[in-house]
């Protein structure tokens, strides 16, 4: 109960429009000084939280996502999956699907995912006469496999705040992504399928011959090579997360520069400085996230949170079921970093008591997080399709809602078969 409290009083505190980490950090500061009298080791604490070597590997992942947007590699990437799907039913929307796959395992952002491939995807669909909430509502739902598929920038977050290994994260995602995109992609076809019944005279494009394909693959072959290339070096144990995000930048600068030629010193200059940029803030929310856990240890929250489990003899399936509802209201009012931040601390030691994989929780809470990205009232990813198509909010919200059910189904199938999270992490060499 004193959880809850402090958190209607921290998200009332956010509402007065200060930003999040400073919100969080005066917050916390305030309720300090009011237990302990003092903050005299915060310049100490600072310090401690982000001198962690696992952090560098933020903005180089967010360097490796600039990088390859913009050496301008979606166009082939796109162009590619509706060369393989254009005979499906939905070929334009399955594609859809697939370059958000792709580019997923290249930004870790989802709405990095859905601006980006929502550009190129959106116009071609419109101009095929695709139903409009078709449309927006699989540009929405791709984007947000942007943060499951690794890298993910939360997952690293996740990783670092509850001491779990970032490439055991990394691999226990790659499953549940595809899955969730066969599952839109299916929907797809079968909303299409429909569609195409009641038009007259449809005719479906034909399957693409096989050196069409072979040339499509070919146009987009080196930009494929780094999904497999960071995952895989992961996965074999050639390299931690950390040496992983600063080898994919490497290999996606050589791609964007040296074969794609698409790149010039501007992009390079920008590209560093938007990463500098959203690492900066990523880390002020960290610093502020992790005074507000600090906080709640010495309100010896954390302690109360196992007795009141255990007092209740509360299972393993029912405190996940009750975290992902929990987390879910939280999304429609904070964004995922916060979440994370905020939540983690305080369930860690739940977790511990309960025997929970902090792996298996972490890919849960990774999709929650999705769905807040597609969750009205601020799902950040139907904000970008309004910007990009300046269609109504409220007809971006509704196309949505197939994909929130998609996304619970998924959370659903992960908690009743935790090896579809499981296997693949089981299974790997991997350093960290």
């Amino acid at each position: 109960m004193t959880f809850l409290l402090i958190l209607a009083a921290l998200i009332a505190f956010l509402y007065t429009g200060l930003p999040m980490f400073a919100g969080m950090f005066l917050f916390s500061c305030a309720v300090l000084i009011f237990v302990e009298g003092n903050v005299a080791t915060l310049g100490e604490f600072v310090f401690g939280k982000l001198n962690v070597y696992l952090l560098v590997a933020i903005p180089l992942f967010m360097l490796m996502s600039h990088f390859m947007v913009r050496g301008r590699v979606v166009d082939d990437i796109y162009a590619t999956a509706h060369t393989l799907t254009r005979h499906l039913p939905g070929g334009l929307a399955v594609a859809t699907v697939f370059a958000c796959t792709v580019f997923a395992a290249v930004s870790g952002s989802s709405v990095a995912t859905a601006l980006t491939i929502g550009k190129v995807a959106i116009p071609q669909m419109l101009k095929y006469n695709y139903d409009k909430r078709g449309i927006y509502g699989v540009v929405a739902g791709g984007g947000t496999l942007g943060i499951l598929i690794p890298p993910s920038a939360p997952m690293v977050l996740y990783g670092f705040v509850s001491d779990t290994s970032i490439g055991a994260l990394f691999m226990a995602g790659v499953f549940p992504g595809l899955m969730l995109a066969l599952i839109f992609a299916t929907y797809c076809m079968g909303v299409e399928a429909r569609r195409e019944r009641t038009i007259p005279d449809y005719v479906r494009p034909e399957r693409a011959s096989l050196p069409e394909m072979g040339t499509a693959v070919r146009r987009s072959f080196w930009a494929l090579t780094l999904p497999p290339f960071v995952l895989g070096g992961m996965y074999f144990g050639v390299f931690t997360a950390t040496e992983a995000a600063g080898t994919g930048a490497l290999w996606a600068l050589a791609i964007a520069w040296l074969i794609y030629r698409k790149f010039s010193w501007k992009d390079l200059w920008d590209g560093g400085m938007e990463a500098a940029r959203t690492s900066a803030v990523l880390f002020m929310i960290i610093i502020g996230a992790g005074l507000f856990g600090y906080m709640l240890t010495k309100l010896n929250i954390p302690q109360e949170a196992v007795r009141l489990v255990l007092e209740y003899n509360v299972s393993q399936t029912g405190f996940m079921v009750a975290m992902m509802v929990l987390i879910f209201i939280l999304g429609l009012i904070l964004e995922s970093i916060s979440i994370i931040l905020i939540t983690t601390p305080v369930i860690l030691p739940v977790m511990t008591a309960l025997g929970i994989d902090k792996v298996w929780y972490g890919v849960l809470l990774t999709i929650n997080l999705e769905l807040a990205l597609i969750s009205p009232p601020v799902g950040m990813n139907l904000i970008v399709i309004k910007s990009i198509t300046k269609a109504p909010l409220a007809e971006i919200d509704k196309a949505a809602i197939p994909y929130i059910l998609m996304l619970m189904l998924g959370i659903a199938l992960i908690i009743i078969f935790p090896q579809i999270a499981l296997w693949l992490p089981s299974t790997m060499d991997y350093k960290s």
